[in-house]
Formats: C-alpha cells, sequence, structure tokens
C-alpha cells in the first residue's frame, strides 16, 4: 500500500524540498526588506515633524515623536536580526542537503532548529515559521518543538523600554541646534511637559498632524507583509 501511495502522491526528493524552503526564505526576506524601507521612509516624516517642532518651541512634541523614532530604530534592529537568521537557515539546509546526497536522507540539524526556534518568537515571524517548523519535522531536519513561547509570541510582541538619554540623543542628533537656542531652563521645562493642545486653528492642525505621523509610523512598524 506504502509503494502504491508513494506512486500516487511521491515525496520530495531533498533538493526539491530545499529549493521550496529557500524560494519562501527568499520571499520572507524581501518583505523583511520592504517593510525596514516603509519603517525608514516613515521616519524621515517624522525627523522633519521634530525639526518643526523644535523651531516652535514645543520640545514637548519633538520629544514625543524623538520616541517614536527611538522604537522604530529598534524595530528595524529586529528585522535585521530576522532576516540575518532566514540566511543561516537556508544556508544551513543547503548544507543538509549536500550531506543527503551522501547519506541518502535529511539529517537533523541543530542550527536550523535554533535558528527557527528563534523565529517562532518573534511576533511577526511566529506564524509563518510554525508552518516552517512541522514541514522540516515530517522531513527530519529539526526535532518537534513545544514551546510556550510560541502562543506569547502571538499574543503581543515585548517592547523594550525607551530610555531617556536614547530619547534625548536622538533629540539632539535631530533638532540639536534648534534645540539648543532656548534658555536652559525653558529647555528642561518644555521637555518635561507632554505635547499640549491649543485652542488656536493653527496648533490644532500641528497637534493633528503629529498625531497622524505618529500613527502612520507605528502602523508601519507593526505591520508585516502578508
Amino acid at each position: 500500500m506504502e509503494k502504491v501511495m508513494n506512486i500516487l502522491n511521491p515525496k520530495p526528493n531533498p533538493q526539491q524540498l530545499l529549493r521550496e524552503w529557500q524560494r519562501r526564505l527568499r520571499q520572507e526576506c524581501r518583505n523583511i526588506e520592504r517593510q525596514i524601507r516603509d519603517i525608514q521612509r516613515e521616519e524621515k516624516n517624522v525627523q522633519k515633524a521634530i525639526k518643526e517642532a523644535a523651531k516652535r518651541n514645543d520640545m514637548g512634541s519633538a520629544k514625543a515623536l524623538a520616541k517614536e523614532v527611538v522604537r522604530s530604530r529598534k524595530t528595524v534592529n529586529r528585522l535585521y536580526e530576522n532576516k540575518a537568521q532566514l540566511n543561516s537557515i537556508s544556508m544551513h539546509l543547503g548544507e543538509s542537503v549536500a550531506i543527503a546526497r551522501t547519506v541518502g536522507h535529511l539529517s537533523k540539524s541543530a542550527e536550523v532548529m535554533k535558528h527557527v526556534n528563534n523565529l517562532m518568537k518573534a511576533p511577526q515571524m511566529a506564524i509563518t515559521m510554525q508552518e516552517f517548523s512541522k514541514e522540516m519535522t515530517k522531513a527530519g531536519v529539526i526535532e518537534e518543538m513545544v514551546n510556550d513561547a510560541v502562543d506569547n509570541a502571538l499574543d503581543s510582541e515585548d517592547i523594550e523600554e525607551e530610555t531617556e538619554e536614547e530619547i534625548d540623543k536622538v533629540l539632539t542628533a535631530i533638532a540639536g541646534e534648534t534645540a539648543a537656542e532656548l534658555p536652559e531652563a525653558v529647555r528642561k521645562e518644555k521637555l518635561k511637559q507632554p505635547a499640549q493642545s491649543v485652542d488656536d486653528a493653527e496648533g490644532a492642525d500641528d497637534e493633528e498632524e503629529l498625531e497622524e505621523l505618529r500613527a502612520r509610523l507605528d502602523k508601519v512598524r507593526s505591520y508585516f507583509t502578508m
């Protein structure tokens, strides 16, 4: 019966599996690259808004936006790490297939398992890597993984707390000269204050624009291409 099933539904050989996996891994890398470009494009708009807020002496809004820049850069760093791990999986799979030509079957790879396990903890990659995990377990490349961290990853992302030092560094780098023109006492006071609503139409428009920028950046940062 098994022979009949193999004829009707032949199992893909290691080379076929490798080509398919690598194709999908490359697609995931392109998705990550696209998300990085989107975040960096929105960050330029936020940098411009920070400079404009500093010129208005609205250091509360400038600092709030600087915090968004810090968060976005951390997100980009995590995405680059994810991409590096995807490339490592592809490389180690290639090595596994080379060995399979000699031994006749795919062998387990501790390195592939480690990278898959790490990526399953990343919210943007969790579902995709669960699919890879099932396929690679079935093919004998990795062992079945039971990890509570996977379920937790699907619920929410662990956002690192932005430090005041990081935010102030970004603020100084983007609007340093403008901020430096304010008297020290005024600058410190304004930095302590949150972005305030103003009654006049121009101020309201500024607040609206800042909120829209922050919302757009947050959306791009949290969105992962299907």
